[in-house]
């Protein structure tokens, strides 16, 4: 393929392969979903897509894709940036839920000012969008003062970058905080900084009381996005999920509201799942699935013995409740998850591998891509015209090569031109990584 296409301003893709459900109606699938089309780009947007064989102009390039696979740029809609690529010097010293705090905890006491915290986002984004992401929802912690230093390094980055990735900054604290006048402060620093009100729901004689407060507080300052951590457990008896959506319909919350985790209700009878997604539905509240860290801390044994359970949510009858759902990477490279790469494409290989999406993927593709679009209130992220031409080329055909391989050799097209800009060195974080090393019982 010859690159130098992709500079100019009007062009087409032939023979491309796309999912179905991300293209207009009318299309014929193979058995995998997707439809060979052709793609004319003009002034960074689709211009127009037609099925493969019809003729096309002669004076305009061509690009032959020889049956690689298009998908939109994808969508990121839960993240820790603030957290990432802390794990070299505060690793998880058990793997446990509980080990993860107590690192992060020091971590943060001891290193987050606010070049840190730069930092390590700015990486993750660079990571980010090197694989193909446009915008990332972040939450940031806001415990302990820490939100006078995060939030405006968050919202200095959000402002740098906006010509390159759509970055959307969440509170995160536990929803009690919002009984205390701190709480009400952070709330008052998000509604300035024009974000997201954000916590972590969990099972507590207070919880119905904050939750009160916290909807309060959004409807006082006009805050109409709310994201909560709930159900993060293998608990059967938590049930933050269904006192979220009772408190939504409580207040006739009218906004988007996205909830992450959600992992006990995998280990509830049927019967308190349905009722719960029943309630999730009726107050309009779409989920957020992060398969890599609950099977990285989920049914983590310190004896060494084997996980009975895989740590995810029911992202089967989520979607057959008709509520929608996506899947987002979480954690990177820190002590809630050492692996990951902010790479939305291995998030999707492993949601597959993790919660069986196959057989066909079919559909499954638009919840790492329209699905938290929409979610996140940027509109639809499809491949139609009129979109804007963020898109990516894989070397992948077919769902099966697209997920037998890291597919690093992909080309990412945002506006019509191609982003050739390369991963970010692990070398560029050698200074903090050894500035922090000390012994876990510090």
């Amino acid at each position: 393929m010859n690159p130098a296409v992709l500079a100019q301003d009007h062009y087409w893709l032939r023979r491309a392969h796309c999912p179905v459900t991300l293209l207009p109606s009318g299309f014929t699938a193979n058995r995998q979903g997707l439809a060979e089309v052709d793609l004319a780009i003009a002034q960074g947007r689709i211009e127009r897509i037609q099925p493969t064989g019809a003729a096309l102009p002669t004076t305009v390039p061509q690009l032959d894709l020889d049956g690689r696979m298009v998908l939109p740029c994808f969508v990121d809609s839960h993240t820790h940036l603030d957290k990432g690529h802390i794990w070299e010097r505060s690793p998880n010293s058990d793997g446990t839920f509980a080990g993860a705090l107590r690192a992060t905890r020091k971590d943060i006491a001891r290193f987050w000012q606010s070049e840190d915290v730069y930092r390590r986002m700015e990486f993750g984004l660079c990571c980010s969008e090197a694989h193909g992401t446009r915008a990332v929802r972040t939450h940031i912690d806001c415990t302990h003062g820490q939100y006078q230093i995060s939030l405006p390094v968050a919202a200095q980055l959000r402002e740098e970058w906006r010509d390159r990735l759509t970055l959307q900054i969440v509170s995160l604290l536990p929803v009690t905080e919002f009984l205390t006048p701190e709480g009400a402060a952070i709330a008052d620093h998000i509604a300035q900084l024009g974000a997201i009100l954000g916590g972590v729901a969990y099972s507590h004689p207070d919880l119905d009381a904050a939750l009160d407060a916290l909807f309060n507080l959004a409807k006082s300052r006009g805050i109409e996005q709310l994201d909560f951590h709930v159900d993060e457990s293998g608990d059967p008896n938590a049930m933050a999920l269904r006192s979220v959506a009772a408190a939504a319909l409580r207040h006739g919350f009218t906004g988007s509201i996205l909830c992450g985790h959600c992992c006990s209700l995998a280990v509830q009878a049927p019967g308190v799942v349905a009722q719960t997604l029943a309630l999730v539905k009726q107050a309009g509240i779409a989920i957020v699935s992060l398969p890599m860290c609950n099977l990285f801390l989920q049914d983590r044994r310190i004896d060494h013995t084997t996980p009975r359970w895989r740590g995810v949510t029911l992202a089967h009858e989520i979607r057959q409740a008709g509520i929608p759902l996506a899947f987002a990477s979480d954690n990177c490279r820190d002590p809630f998850y050492g692996f990951g790469d902010h790479d939305m494409l291995e998030v999707f290989r492993e949601s597959v591998r993790i919660a069986h999406l196959d057989y066909p993927c079919g559909d499954w593709v638009e919840t790492v891509t329209d699905i938290p679009a929409q979610t996140l209130g940027l509109g639809a992220n499809r491949l139609e015209p009129g979109q804007g031409a963020d898109c990516i080329i894989f070397s992948g055909r077919s769902y099966s090569e697209l997920l037998a391989r890291s597919q690093h050799d992909r080309w990412v097209i945002r506006g019509g031109k191609r982003c050739d800009r390369p991963l970010p060195d692990y070398r560029k974080l050698d200074d903090l990584v050894a500035l922090g090393e000390f012994p876990d019982n510090l």
